[in-house]
């Protein structure tokens, strides 16, 4: 029992951190002999695992046996060089040892009595992000908004959505919901319909407008104003747009000016989501795309997709947080205390849908320290040249093509059906896909264009 593993003891902590390092690094030296993605098939793990927890302690080197075994062989590699499907999920050494001291740490950072520094440091961190981005002031810590870490873009645009609903129902009265109606293009990722559901939108009063190859998949501005007049003839409340800077299936830009414009002249909040491509527009060539964020109530980027840090890291700025708090405030008595009391702190609490937060402001503080903004710009125009390069490639086989313009890093590319026969066109890059995904060499994924 002498060796028994303690809660809290720093000399194991030390020894067994050691060997989990070590055992980490090995397997990021040899993470291209595995297959990308994982070959096993559904419940292969419960045959392999005992059916009950052990009564006895197991020896860490048996458990790290059983990781290597059993574990990895159910793992989809997303840190492999040859993972490109759905989107990139890009950690680093400076994420990883930032999501090591903040498992150290193991802080609960929901108010910022629990921890003055977890909430200081997602304000500063998040403002130099925003300056890096050239985010109007607005989105400043300074001022009457300011930076969060949500999650994921899905948490982002929901908190957004139940602020901008509660806004709305303060003006209109709450009995209106049922009149409430959020509007995006039908590239928009598929969170905004949870958001919708979660926030009480009836499913009918979710407008996803259809986006065609006219516009390179991007939002019409007049098929929106069309929509929005339609609405307002039969009494409904148009209150929610929802924007994206590189869409999930294509990349595809929305047109933030001319929206944002309609947004305000309809008094809607204007969202845009950046998950993806914001981390592009961190370099001067790229940041054109998001020209009229000026316009926006809201705006989020996901650092855990292309900005070298680990899951999870969303970054979500807000113009007016007070929104956010009258939304999402909470104030039992037992989470009293003088500082939150006499409105000196930011308790992001009120900026979340949890109570609990972890310390994540630490890995993307780590990132932006430890690579700087120049090395950072290098590292997504690489990835862009790598991907320029490949369709290219795709260009000059004649039995394949580029279904839509490749704007960053993602190339939307397919087999040519025989005869133009696109059921058969379909079925071909099905098995195309099937193929290269089961040889465990590269892992794609794909999109459906419903023409």
């Amino acid at each position: 029992m002498e060796n028994r593993l303690k809660p809290m003891d720093a000399e194991q902590l030390r020894e067994y951190g050691h060997k989990m390092v070590d055992f980490i690094a090995d397997y990021y030296k040899t993470i291209e002999n595995f297959p990308v993605l994982s070959q096993v098939e559904p419940g292969y793990l419960r045959n392999l695992l005992p059916d009950s927890a052990p009564n006895q302690p197991d020896s860490f080197q048996h458990v790290l046996d059983d990781i290597q075994a059993k574990i990895l062989p159910g793992v989809t590699h997303w840190q492999s060089p040859n993972y490109f499907a759905y989107y990139p999920s890009n950690s680093s050494v400076a994420g990883f040892v930032g999501e090591m001291l903040s498992a150290g740490l193991n802080i609960v950072g929901f108010s910022w009595i629990t921890s003055p520094a977890a909430t200081e440091l997602e304000m500063i961190v998040l403002d130099w992000l925003a300056k890096m981005l050239k985010l109007p002031e607005d989105f400043l810590s300074a001022g009457q908004g300011g930076g969060v870490i949500q999650g994921t873009a899905s948490e982002a645009v929901l908190v957004v959505l139940l602020a901008a609903r509660d806004k709305v129902l303060r003006r209109v009265g709450k009995d209106a919901l049922e009149k409430l109606v959020v509007y995006a293009s039908d590239q928009m990722h598929s969170s905004l319909q949870k958001a919708c559901q979660i926030a009480g939108i009836h499913p009918e009063n979710c407008r996803l407008l259809k986006a065609t190859s006219s516009t390179n998949y991007a939002l019409s501005p007049e098929f929106l104003s069309e929509t929005i007049s339609q609405d307002l003839t039969i009494g409904l409340i148009p209150f929610f747009l929802c924007a994206t800077v590189g869409t999930t299936s294509s990349t595809a830009v929305d047109p933030l000016l001319s929206l944002g414009k309609i947004a305000k002249s309809n008094g809607m909040w204007f969202h845009v989501d950046a998950a993806y491509a914001g981390s592009a527009c961190v370099c001067p060539e790229f940041r054109h795309y998001m020209d009229g964020v000026e316009e926006a109530d809201s705006f989020n980027m996901n650092a855990h997709k292309w900005f070298l840090t680990n899951f999870d890291c969303s970054a979500l700025w807000v113009k007016d947080r007070s929104a956010f708090v009258q939304a999402l405030s909470t104030n039992p008595e037992y989470l009293k205390n003088k500082a939150s009391q006499a409105n000196m702190v930011v308790d992001y609490k009120d900026w979340q849908v949890p109570l609990g937060r972890r310390f994540r402001s630490l890995k993307l503080w780590m990132v932006l320290r430890l690579y700087g903004l120049e090395n950072l710009q290098c590292y997504i125009r690489n990835h862009i040249k790598l991907a320029k390069h490949f369709e290219n490639l795709i260009a000059q086989d004649p039995r394949f093509e580029v279904v839509t313009p490749r704007i960053f890093s993602l190339v939307c590319f397919r087999l040519l059906p025989v005869r133009n026969d696109e059921s058969h066109g379909n079925k071909l890059n099905h098995q195309l896909l099937d193929a290269v995904n089961s040889t465990g060499s590269a892992f794609i994924s794909h999109t459906v264009n419903t023409y």
